[in-house]
């Protein structure tokens, strides 16, 4: 079965307009779901919706509301948060172009495949595409999909392009209020070459076919042990003992040692340079011979 289109529309560059479809580029990982039991029947613990005074209620009777003080609440019905949605423009007007360096992490949220809409399209795509590239640049957008607007930024992605939705700045708290006790100083010149050696020698290809979620796994071999032993109690053994807190204070520089191995430039730039042996200043004179006597 093919792939469903996340969104249909154009994008568009001053008068030029590429018809394009964008899908999904991620999905949700392998979850194990629980579910709250009643032990001594076996059955599932259901919610009712309660209103304190009243008790239970019935769902056609909820409304959406926001608290303007405590307690005192702005009613909405469903038709009039509907109204204010916005119809999506089917058009994606790039307005900005930036360059990649400058749109932290932290503002990037979901990416999105882009591809051209058909044949006809796919020349203006390809186009584009590879203007992006080779001014390494980034094109920014606003797109209204599903009711709500957002910032977008689109750049090159192998044959097509990747769209990706950025959050708002009043979305992303700002780094100063978590950074502010860390000290501004100049770390040790011996202990920097040590690290940058760790780095260098961990440095490998992205594969990420080598990461996968442990405790998934985990959970999903407890279930089939669980399975098999009818009820009977199981605990998992775990390799790596939990951190003491507050523990014994680390000499850095040996666990950086010890963590390179021997060998390395940075250890033998961070050991200590043995002096030269003194040389005793009598044997620098020379020695005199006596002197000779006349015949």
């Amino acid at each position: 079965m093919a792939a469903r289109a996340y969104w249909q529309g154009q994008i568009r560059l001053a008068l030029v307009s590429i018809p394009v479809e964008i899908y999904a580029a991620t999905k949700s990982g392998a979850q194990i779901a629980f579910h709250q039991i009643h032990e001594p029947s076996g059955k599932r613990v259901r919610y009712e919706k309660t209103v304190p005074g009243l008790g239970a209620i019935k769902p056609e009777d909820i409304v959406k509301g926001f608290e303007i003080s405590k307690g005192d609440y702005v009613l909405l019905e469903p038709e009039e948060i509907e109204a204010v949605k916005l119809e999506s423009k089917k058009t994606l007007e790039l307005t900005q172009f930036v360059d990649a360096s400058e749109i932290d992490v932290l503002y990037y949220e979901r990416p999105y495949y882009v591809v051209p809409a058909d044949d006809l399209a796919e020349e203006a795509f390809i186009v584009l595409r590879e203007a992006l590239r080779r001014t390494k640049k980034v094109g920014l957008g606003q797109l209204a999909m599903r009711g709500r607007e957002y910032v977008v930024s689109l750049k090159p992605c192998g044959r097509g392009m990747v769209l990706e939705t950025l959050r708002y700045a009043d979305e992303v708290n700002r780094a100063q209020t978590y950074f502010r006790e860390i000290d501004d100083v100049k770390p040790d010149t011996d202990l920097l070459d040590l690290a940058e050696t760790l780095i260098e020698k961990k440095t490998a290809t992205f594969d990420p076919d080598k990461f996968h979620d442990r405790y998934v796994d985990a959970l999903q071999r407890l279930i089939e042990k669980k399975k098999k032993a009818k009820g009977r109690r199981i605990l998992e053994d775990t390799d790596d003992a939990p951190a003491k807190p507050g523990g014994n204070v680390i000499d850095l520089m040996a666990a950086l040692k010890k963590s390179v191995g021997g060998g390395g430039r940075a250890e033998r730039a961070a050991a200590p340079k043995s002096a030269a042996p003194k040389k005793d200043p009598a044997a620098k004179r020379p020695v005199k011979s006596p002197p000779r006597k006349r015949a």
